[in-house]
């Protein structure tokens, strides 16, 4: 594709790099058939080709309206296109340019802007959110029918083993995960226990910067990533841990990116290469010849959230443990497909949400499962509010079974 950009972006790092990633894409339109929103939609401009169109549009000087910004909103960012892409366009980050752009030369209405504001003060502040949604889980009962949905029961954390091993790990507690499902990091940390690995977690740990850079407060979302660097630097630094696990695959992209996003500052450039260097999704710690082989652990459907199979490319992982582990795969039409969750998006886009998940539903439960595993809060959350079946971190299953065949 031949570009040329304007004066205000060209000579930029930004600049530079859109000008590359544009010149890779060749429009042929592979990306169209993995992305969820023209699935649904069937509007070029909602496809990865025809929002690089608009966004090639607009670092070329052209005018900027609403309807551009629509069209970036709706990506879910989900980067299916960048596994199809064979050209290698690396999509994620030029929407994550074109947005900034795009974010600064628009004006959002009244309520969209107190929307995002909510949701940049409120999801990222661990207590804060954990104190709403128990106030939410006593009054559930009055809520109305969608909100009652979203508002989870509590999952027990259960017991942490103490740390013993000469192997130690970090683990990312979050924002939302530690209210919505503490259990998920304490089964980590029992099943890592059971290979000889300690699992910890260090105090004021927080948000990874995902949430708020995806609403576009990129900068408040890399002073998330400093603060969440600040926190785990003395651990690091010490040499005391030889990796830092990630029970949450959309904080795990964001993680292993920090060198990317945190390029131009230099006082955290060489920490934040250090930090993305030793990020590993759980998955990756956990060897599949190292469990117990266990049988007939019951039926589960996996859905890989796309931070896990397109932003870290990790794909088929979790099925071999989950298999060692006892369980029934069921098949899985259309795996590849978002299930609508995205962060925040399926709290300012919930139509679409609401219909990807529809789909993702259906699909997951052709097979006739008694549980869903995921690897991601964000998706466990947003597929429970849609089924009564058990929607749960792959890394509880494992736990479970494990546990079950110690006492048998």
């Amino acid at each position: 594709m031949q570009t040329q950009l304007a004066d205000f972006i060209r000579d930029s790092v930004e600049g530079r790099e859109a000008d590359a990633i544009l010149r890779k894409c060749v429009h042929c339109g592979f990306c169209t058939a993995t992305c969820p929103t023209y699935q649904v939609l069937g509007d070029d401009l909602d496809s990865p080709r025809g929002r690089i169109y608009l966004m090639k549009r607009v670092l070329e000087g052209a005018p900027v309206s609403g309807r551009t910004r629509l069209h970036l909103d709706r990506c879910l960012t989900c980067r299916a296109c960048e596994t199809t892409c064979p050209s290698g366009v690396r999509y994620g980050r030029l929407v994550d340019i074109g947005r900034a752009v795009v974010e600064a030369r628009t004006r959002r209405g009244s309520w969209d802007r107190a929307k995002r504001a909510s949701l940049s003060f409120f999801l990222p502040r661990t207590g804060l959110f954990g104190a709403a949604l128990g106030l939410g889980r006593l009054v559930r009962p009055l809520l109305p029918g969608r909100l009652k949905k979203a508002v989870l029961p509590s999952r027990p954390r259960g017991t942490w083993p103490p740390p013993r091993h000469a192997r130690k790990m970090l683990v990312l507690a979050g924002c939302v995960q530690p209210a919505l499902a503490p259990s998920i990091n304490a089964a980590a940390a029992r099943v890592l226990d059971g290979v000889g690995i300690s699992l910890v977690e260090a105090p004021s740990a927080g948000c990874c910067g995902a949430v708020r850079f995806h609403l576009n407060r990129q900068e408040a979302g890399r002073d998330d990533m400093r603060a969440l660097i600040d926190a785990w630097w003395p651990l690091v630094e010490s040499g005391s841990v030889e990796a830092i696990v990630m029970t949450a695959s959309g904080c795990g992209a964001t993680v292993k990116e920090y060198a990317h996003f945190l390029r131009e500052d230099a006082h955290y450039r060489d920490k934040a290469e250090r930090i993305a260097s030793l990020t590993r999704d759980l998955c990756e710690v956990l060897e599949p010849q190292a469990m117990p082989l266990v049988e007939n652990a019951g039926r589960v459907a996996f859905q890989s959230p796309c931070s896990l199979q397109h932003g870290q490319q990790l794909r088929g992982r979790v099925e071999v443990l989950l298999a060692r582990a006892g369980f029934e795969l069921t098949p899985v039409d259309d795996a590849h497909l978002c299930c609508g969750s995205a962060g925040a998006y399926s709290l300012l886009q919930p139509e679409l949400s609401g219909e990807l998940r529809l789909r993702k539903l259906r699909a997951l439960h052709e097979g006739a499962p008694a549980r869903i595993a995921t690897a991601n809060i964000g998706c466990l959350a947003h597929l429970q509010a849609g089924t009564t079946t058990p929607v749960m971190h792959w890394i509880e299953l494992l736990d479970e079974a494990l546990r079950r065949k110690m006492t048998a």
